[in-house]
């Protein structure tokens, strides 16, 4: 189970690693008719950069989430 902050921070590097894939991606187009292989490498970068962040939305969408009523119950201390 993961905790609403785990899940908050879960979400921060998800929507980082979208955003900044895209714009490495969008860099690399740019910059392809300057330096071929150095666009083609910041495209292609960019591009599994944004697909670890669109895989990583599915790995959060199947975390289950902590149940605030519950607590844990406490251990026995002697």
């Amino acid at each position: 189970m993961a905790s609403a902050r785990t899940l908050a921070r879960l979400d921060a590097l998800i929507w980082t690693l979208i955003f900044g894939g895209l714009l490495v991606l969008v860099l690399g187009i740019a910059s392809h008719d300057e330096a071929r292989i150095a666009g083609w490498s910041l495209s292609v970068l960019g591009a599994i950069v944004a697909g670890v962040g669109f895989a990583l939305i599915y790995v959060r969408s199947r975390l289950p989430e902590d149940d605030p009523s519950k607590k844990p119950a406490p251990e026995n201390q002697a």
